[in-house]
């Protein structure tokens, strides 16, 4: 089962296209803002913006969800075909 609402460091590395080392770094320097569950750490997506540098404002992310949903309306069926390869 996937939780949408944090992020595992290796999630958060693949998306900012930087190696785990990296993102333990900013973690560590408080650059980024992280949970330590257990032995691991886990990022709210809530803190994403942070990582990457900047803030999205609404109407950008109203933007985009628009756009998601358009493409996703249009192209739902391929979409499908191409998780299921």
């Amino acid at each position: 089962m996937e939780n949408k609402d944090v992020m595992t460091v290796k999630q958060l590395a693949d998306l900012l296209g930087i190696s785990r080392i990296a993102v333990f770094n900013k973690i560590k320097k408080g650059e980024i803002e992280a949970i330590k569950a257990g032995r691991v750490y886990i990022i709210p997506v809530k803190n994403i913006s942070q990582a990457l540098g900047r803030t999205i404002s609404e109407a950008k992310k109203h933007k985009i969800e628009m756009a998601v949903k358009r493409v996703v309306g249009e192209y739902g069926d391929v979409l499908k075909l191409l998780g299921n390869e």
